[in-house]
């Protein structure tokens, strides 16, 4: 569940979020919460359930390193980075891979996910496409693919069933996890699990007053017992990372 406060972490645990990722919505999709606010939520979880942190979109490797490296010294256990602005394939791989390592200079190691936008185009960011292969020769742990545009349209409205489930594919045929996000509703938590996401990402349809709004235990008990009650046989984890308005 995305969270951009300790009270937030309190309400998505109480409604079943096995993981716990903070994220400041008013600074965009990948928006970085003060790192004050971001010990707060991991003194709210207290480890029982992992912890992650949105880095934003990566201006360069040794800004990316850095707050990847603070972010985990706190207790990350995953970091996400963005890229909008960044189209370059190479320059994509050198940020992740100066991440990769940051994260496992540590004490312990923590996992890096690289975010690719289905409207990069917008942002100026490398297609989802290309960062699978550029992320599976950086060393991260995943892949996500979210929407850089949180008042345009959402992920399942630009991409069908299928464009996502082969997209899904490629990512998890380089050993990596797959993760979707951008304005889903709890209509497609159904489209995008079936089409073999490993995590499900949702904000907006967790909060009351959309995205901009708050966690809501009840709402996020309803996404999570939508999810379970499903047909399809591989356990599928859910956080609310960013949505639309339900």
């Amino acid at each position: 569940m995305s969270v951009k406060c300790a009270d937030e972490a309190a309400a998505a645990l109480a409604g079943g979020a096995n993981i716990i990722d903070a994220k400041d919505p008013i600074s965009g999709a990948l928006g970085v919460v003060k790192p004050d606010v971001f010990t707060e939520i991991c003194a709210t979880v207290r480890g029982r359930v992992p912890v992650t942190a949105a880095l934003g979109d990566a201006e360069n490797a040794e800004r990316a390193a850095q707050l990847a490296a603070e972010y985990a010294g706190r207790g990350a256990r995953v970091v996400k980075v963005g890229f909008a602005g960044v189209a370059d394939p190479r320059r994509v791989e050198a940020i992740l891979a100066a991440t990769v390592h940051a994260c496992a200079s540590g004490d312990t190691e923590t996992g890096v996910v690289a975010v690719a936008y289905a409207d990069a185009m917008r942002v100026d960011s490398i297609d989802p496409r290309s960062l699978v292969d550029a992320a599976a020769r950086s060393g991260v742990m995943g892949v996500l693919v979210d929407t850089a545009d949180k008042d345009g349209p959402g992920l399942t409205a630009m991409w069908t069933p299928e464009e996502l489930a082969m997209w899904i594919a490629a990512v998890r045929d380089n050993g990596l996890v797959a993760a979707v996000a951008g304005r889903l509703a709890a209509r497609d938590l159904m489209i995008t699990r079936d089409a073999g996401a490993d995590i499900i990402g949702v904000r907006g349809a967790a909060c009351v007053g959309g995205r901009m709004g708050c966690v809501s235990v009840d709402r996020v008990r309803e996404l999570r017992a939508q999810l379970d009650t499903g047909s399809a046989t591989r356990r599928f984890t859910s956080y609310v990372d960013s949505a639309s308005h339900v």
